[in-house]
């Protein structure tokens, strides 16, 4: 950690070039020959992924960044805040500190925090930023943080791992026991240590995947901002046995929207119709959950077919997604698609439906945009239809 960064001249750079280019601003002279170049050009553009994300970083004077990719991995304080909301206690050690966002939240909640980081340099990052935020209740630690459990000998309130994908896992499935660290062959040694673990994973964890994993599930987290999946959040406890508990939210500038479910829940058949006045279409993280069934029969709508994943209802209603009012149904036919939408200016969506939307604008000469939301999706009679709908909510 080089602390020159922090020389009030070089700050100032800093702060006046953010959002700035920083490849073009590497082909400039660097004004500060003491300090790297390539150190100062990551500083801007690790800032500047902060501005949005890491608000209370950013607005901190004397913050030091480490690389943008470890920003752009890092939790945003949004996630970080409702992860805060599931813990409570004395005491809680994070395995896999990183830059450390959960640790501060956690540590509004929790009486005592460690941060365990196995690279040296993060670590002292990490450390130095703690102090900036005027926190006084997390000690950071560097090394292999099964060391640091063993060292610490105490009984943990929780244990929070944010595993990371190994390198030469190819494509984009992957199981928890391709992270570091595997938790599913280091489960029983955690549980030595605690009776409450929670557990971040990428959203593209398959969920089905992590429960034949794991054991003691309590509550699944799925946490989407702004109608995009974040992360998974996998609460598990030791003496639990029970039904798991999904619980979906997605946090909007507006609200927050939840809905959750029993994986045991039993179920109705879904009740299937036409289109009717209103369209439902169900926010990013139920769709994760794969609560198809269980989210149209809680707010008693219709489906209009198994796999589209559509609701329908003549009374409008409070809804965890997008609402439309729907003006129009039509085939998906030639003559229908030249009179109502050719050369016009509408948002696709597609749902249960042969074609892309790249394909759909080319072929008619869509452009995206407007007031006009088009939904290609099928229906209960296995036709190709096209809602026609204006927003709502």
């Amino acid at each position: 950690m080089n602390l020159e960064i922090l020389e009030p001249k070089i700050q100032e750079f800093i702060n006046y070039n953010i959002g700035v280019s920083v490849s073009k601003l590497a082909l400039q002279k660097n004004p500060f020959p003491s300090v790297e170049w390539i150190s100062i050009l990551n500083q801007i553009a690790a800032k500047t992924k902060a501005k949005d994300k890491l608000p209370t970083w950013f607005s901190t004077q004397n913050i030091i960044y480490p690389s943008r990719i470890s920003v752009e991995q890092t939790s945003s304080e949004i996630t970080a805040l409702y992860k805060s909301s599931i813990v409570s206690g004395e005491n809680l050690i994070d395995l896999t500190g990183g830059f450390g966002i959960d640790d501060f939240y956690f540590s509004k909640k929790i009486k005592n925090v460690v941060h365990c980081e196995i690279n040296d340099e993060l670590s002292s990052i990490v450390n130095h930023n703690f102090k900036q935020l005027n926190n006084g209740n997390i000690q950071c630690y560097s090394g292999d943080s099964r060391d640091t459990l063993l060292k610490i000998n105490t009984k943990w309130d929780w244990i929070y791992i944010d595993p990371s994908r190994r390198n030469d896992t190819k494509g984009k499935v992957f199981m928890l026991k391709d992270c570091l660290p595997n938790v599913p062959e280091n489960l029983d040694f955690y549980f030595e240590k605690t009776n409450s673990i929670l557990i971040k994973t990428a959203p593209i964890l398959d969920i089905s995947a992590g429960i034949s994993e794991l054991n003691h599930i309590k509550t699944i987290h799925i946490i989407a901002v702004d109608n995009e999946v974040k992360e998974l959040l996998w609460e598990l406890h030791k003496s639990y046995s029970a039904s798991i508990n999904i619980k979906t939210v997605n946090i909007a500038k507006e609200k927050t929207e939840t809905f959750e479910f029993n994986l045991d829940d039993n179920l109705q058949q879904s009740i299937f119709s036409l289109p009717q006045k209103y369209l439902y279409e169900p926010n990013s993280a139920i769709m994760k959950s794969g609560a198809f069934d269980q989210v149209g029969q809680f707010y008693e709508l219709n489906k209009l077919q198994k796999h589209s994943h559509l609701y329908t209802s003549d009374n409008l209603i409070p809804f965890p997604g997008r609402i439309f009012e729907i003006e129009k149904c039509i085939p998906y036919s030639k003559n229908e698609m030249k009179q109502h939408l050719e050369n016009q200016k509408a948002n696709i969506t597609t749902r249960n439906f042969s074609d892309s939307v790249d394909s759909i604008r080319k072929k008619w000469k869509i452009k995206e945009g407007g007031n006009l939301y088009c939904f290609f999706t099928t229906d209960e009679n296995n036709s190709k239809i096209v809602l026609i709908c204006t927003k709502i909510k």
